[in-house]
């Protein structure tokens, strides 16, 4: 049992409850591009489903493997550095969820093929275990790199319509630019941080929101937009703002937990942004699962 509970640690489930919201707020995007009423197949969405759980899920846990000798020091309570998971067993544990991911990705279209799906799922793959091995301590490179696989993460989501991809390609660079800011704060997390850094992702955080809103008011549906953003708003700021007057490792920690945890809420503004409102409160639906989960393990 504790090891099932060790490798679930490693995994970040609150975590992975958020990437599933970029699937779903894709998947909205891709109805939307469709006008398609009745959605697409259950079985494509449950595998992309499937696919960004393996992909997220595979990419923590290997983080966790290169990050073992440093765990022992900064973070001696996570499974690996405690010896309850090995760093034999952690590999092959990310390595395999790597595997699910991509694999989940290959049976969204049928007939079975190198589709865009499995493409952006194994780039997915890819650099997260960049991320994981190189790029981590990289002051500019590590941020961008791990916005990216968000990005991804969103088009993961549209890629069960190729052409939604093809056509908004472009709203992925939000997701990088959200991702990038957390990241770049996370790093104050064990010994405290910059007000610079947290300055520039209160920046960021406005460039996110008039990208969404900006949107939303193209395609004549800001009034719903509006409304998930304002909820977005009052889930990253407050934390945020407590820990750029005092930047301890503590209110730190609990402004990245507070990002992370609104990327639900940032998703279903993609959604509404779309005038796909009704699939924002289906994704807002992940929220209290992913706040749950919060409170059994941890999210940075």
């Amino acid at each position: 049992m504790n090891k099932v509970i060790g490798l679930l640690r490693l995994m970040r489930p609150a975590n992975i409850i958020t990437a599933v919201s970029d699937i779903w707020a894709g998947i909205a995007v891709a109805v939307s591009y469709a006008n398609a009423q009745n959605g697409f197949s259950i079985t494509a969405i449950l595998l992309l489903t499937l696919a960004t759980m393996g992909l997220y899920g595979g990419g923590v846990v290997l983080n966790d493997v290169f990050d073992a000798e440093l765990d022992r020091v900064e973070r001696p309570e996570r499974p690996i550095p405690r010896g309850v998971i090995s760093m034999k067993a952690g590999a092959l544990f990310g390595t395999l969820l790597l595997a699910v991911g991509v694999g989940a990705a290959a049976f969204v279209h049928t007939p079975i093929s190198f589709s865009l799906s499995v493409i952006l799922a194994t780039a997915i793959a890819v650099f997260s275990i960049t991320y994981d091995k190189w790029m981590k301590h990289h002051p500019l490179l590590g941020p961008v790199n791990m916005g990216v696989c968000r990005g991804l993460n969103l088009l993961l989501g549209m890629s069960i319509l190729t052409a939604a991809v093809t056509d908004y390609w472009y709203i992925a660079f939000v997701p990088v630019v959200y991702i990038a800011a957390i990241t770049m704060i996370s790093r104050g997390e064990v010994l405290g941080g910059n007000k610079r850094a947290l300055y520039w992702a209160a920046i960021f955080y406005f460039v996110v929101i008039t990208g969404i809103l900006f949107t939303g008011y193209q395609r004549d549906n800001l009034l719903p937009t509006l409304f998930f953003v304002l909820a977005f708003a009052g889930m990253i700021f407050p934390a945020l703002s407590k820990a750029t007057r005092n930047p301890e490792g503590k209110q730190i920690g609990k402004a990245v937990k507070a990002g992370v945890i609104s990327l639900i809420v940032m998703n279903a503004g993609w959604a509404a942004a779309f005038g796909m409102w009704q699939y924002g409160l289906w994704i807002l639906l992940l929220l209290p699962v992913s706040l749950m989960l919060g409170k059994l393990f941890a999210v940075t």
